[in-house]
């Protein structure tokens, strides 16, 4: 059994290049499988991937999203996805953007399907899978949220739209548990967010002694991670991330300073609100 040595160094599956990498390889058919099984808590027979191209370049990846769009048991649509950065939010609780974004990509999926001559009970249910290294719901202590159209008392409406929300940043209280203990999205879950981090590797390595899809991921990953070229993409991806931030950052810094100065000149806060509301 395939086990990763102490002194490895991984690439991290949520970076989200490598965790398309991971689910769409021609030998990854089981691990797919596996992920999907496990969010849908249901066993996935088949899946049938709909979109297996990477980007040829990181210029292109850059403006890509890159996700795993694919059909289950040939009916149901499903679409995974790993976000490692959080979205730009007004305030630092909210989660609008987030949202937003997922509710758009889930809608757009689901409408996307074959409807001429289709009987509307006949439509599939369309499922949008976010693995997120951030908080979404920082007040709720579940890592997994399952969202869909519910009455405001609680009562399902419909199924036919599905939103699972995976929160990587809570996972810490499970590495307290024996490994024999967690749910297959619970070891899915420890292994995405933690097989690069040698402070954890006993447990991953346990994780991958109970599951045999957990095996024959981290087998990709360990060969993915010694690709110099794949790993040269991934400090590019790293660096392109720093910039975003340090230039959001620079932005915030000079718009403060702008204020301050018009502050000086005596500008009234309903002037400095309507320059600014003109930008």
């Amino acid at each position: 059994m395939v086990k990763i040595p102490t002194d490895a160094d991984l690439l991290p599956p949520s970076d989200d290049h490598i965790f398309k990498t991971l689910l769409t390889n021609p030998n990854a058919g089981a691990v797919l499988k596996s992920v999907i099984s496990a969010v849908l808590e249901r066993p996935v027979t088949a899946v049938q991937i709909r979109n297996n191209e990477l980007p040829v370049s990181d210029d292109e990846e850059k403006n890509e999203r890159l996700d795993v769009n694919c059909v289950v048991d040939g009916g149901d649509q499903v679409d995974v996805e790993m976000q490692a950065s959080r979205s730009v939010e007004l305030t630092d609780d909210e989660y609008r953007s987030f949202m937003n974004k997922s509710v758009y990509y889930l809608t757009d999926l689901h409408s996307s399907q074959q409807s001429k001559g289709v009987k509307y009970h006949n439509l599939v249910r369309t499922y949008q899978v976010t693995f997120c290294m951030h908080p979404v719901f920082p007040a709720w202590p579940e890592f997994v949220n399952s969202i869909s159209l519910r009455r405001t008392t609680g009562e399902q409406v419909s199924d036919q739209i599905n939103m699972v929300i995976v929160e990587m940043s809570k996972l810490h209280a499970l590495l307290k548990r024996p490994a024999e203990s967690l749910t297959m999205l619970e070891m899915w879950s420890v292994f995405f967010r933690f097989a690069p981090d040698p402070e954890h590797r006993d447990f991953i390595n346990k994780i991958i002694e109970l599951k045999e899809e957990v095996a024959m991921a981290t087998e990709l990953l360990m060969e993915i991670s010694q690709d110099e070229h794949e790993r040269a993409r991934n400090r590019s991806r790293r660096m392109a991330e720093h910039d975003r931030y340090s230039d959001i950052a620079t932005a915030v810094d000079r718009g403060r300073a702008e204020v301050l100065a018009l502050v000086k000149k005596g500008v009234s806060p309903d002037e400095i609100l309507k320059r600014f509301d003109s930008l």
